[in-house]
């Protein structure tokens, strides 16, 4: 069952979604370091990757121009938004500092 993008970021947990690209370096060099911030942070937040290529529509509502970009939601505000890649402890901070 496929759930509805609203119903994701509805959550009371932070949920971090990860827009990217299959053929895009940067994102490839992102997936790890996401890696890294869930086995953190564990049930304190959600990762979500979402492939920008399927998903055109969602990436347009959001104003998503490049890959990979990060959006920071919770209960369905957006709480922040960066583009290109971070490193885990900047990324587990702005989850902190926000959430």
């Amino acid at each position: 069952m496929k759930s509805n993008f609203s119903d994701i970021i509805d959550s009371k947990i932070p949920v971090l979604i990860d827009f990217y690209a299959n053929w895009c370096g940067p994102c490839k060099m992102l997936a790890p370091i996401l890696k890294k911030v869930k086995d953190e942070l564990g049930e304190t937040i959600k990762v979500v990757k979402i492939d920008v290529d399927k998903n055109q529509p969602l990436a347009e509502k959001y104003q998503v121009r490049g890959v990979p970009t990060m959006i920071l939601f919770k209960e369905g505000k957006q709480l922040w938004r960066q583009s290109g890649v971070l490193q885990k402890e900047e990324i587990i901070s702005i989850i902190k500092s926000t959430s």
